[in-house]
């Protein structure tokens, strides 16, 4: 009897990891958007991430939808797929940052496969943008995946407040957060000047002259003392 009940738990046990582990699964196989920066400002790197075909069919096409609140995206190449842009004109034309006006935008980008992409073979699609100054907006990316037989459109967006995988093919999408201080592109790191202001101030001492250079002055007439010394010394041998 305990050996039955045994068996019977472990069986439940087995089943139910099997479920979860068929659930990652599913919930792991769109394709998402992955940036380098998500500051509201910040140029960026969002890679598009396809790790399978449809229903077992190879990928031959790749279309990204650029959302309405960016102009352009430049794609990285990738040698086993050509680029197309699909440029459309604005009804209404745009003012720049610098004040410039623009009439046409970048709708979408399509990757197009010279050997169509196995359905079991991960590649990834990398475009170059800049990212509009609205922290707190979350940009979709409908992405169009054509395969030999059929095709996925992942572009439905989750309801206000709902998780990412509560709908079926969900649209590749990004949050924008609050733009990072003391840099103009919104990325990490220390504004040059400012750094070597504050490495200045930190060596100099009384009299403007840093540090290090009295170190290196003394070592320099210390090295100049031994080599007297030992040029008398090997004078006195001979």
């Amino acid at each position: 009897m305990r050996f039955s009940r045994t068996l019977k738990t472990t069986a439940a046990l087995g089943t139910t990891a099997g479920l979860m582990m068929l659930g990652l699964g599913a919930a792991s196989a769109h394709v998402d958007a992955t940036p380098t920066e998500t500051a509201a400002g910040a140029y960026s790197l969002v890679t598009f991430a396809v790790s399978h075909g449809c229903d077992g069919s190879p990928t031959t096409a790749l279309t990204i939808t650029l959302p309405d609140e960016l102009n352009d995206a430049t794609p990285t190449v990738n040698p086993n797929w050509t680029i197309t842009k699909s440029v459309h004109k604005l009804d209404t034309p745009r003012t720049l940052a610098n004040g410039s006006k623009i009439s046409e935008r970048t709708a979408s980008i399509t990757y197009t496969a010279k050997t169509p992409l196995d359905p079991h073979e991960r590649d990834a699609f990398t475009l170059s943008l800049q990212l509009p100054d609205s922290a707190g907006t979350t940009l979709h990316f409908p992405t169009l995946q054509k395969c030999e037989k059929g095709q996925t459109d992942w572009s439905e967006i989750p309801a206000a407040g709902a998780d990412h995988d509560s709908v079926k093919a969900p649209a590749p999408e990004l949050t924008i957060t609050a733009a990072v201080t003391g840099d103009a592109h919104g990325g990490h790191g220390t504004n040059l000047a400012d750094a070597v202001d504050s490495t200045d101030s930190d060596v100099k001492n009384d009299g403007g002259t840093s540090w290090p250079a009295w170190l290196g002055l003394g070592a320099g007439l210390a090295g100049l003392v031994l080599g007297g010394l030992a040029f008398l010394r090997s004078g006195r041998k001979e």
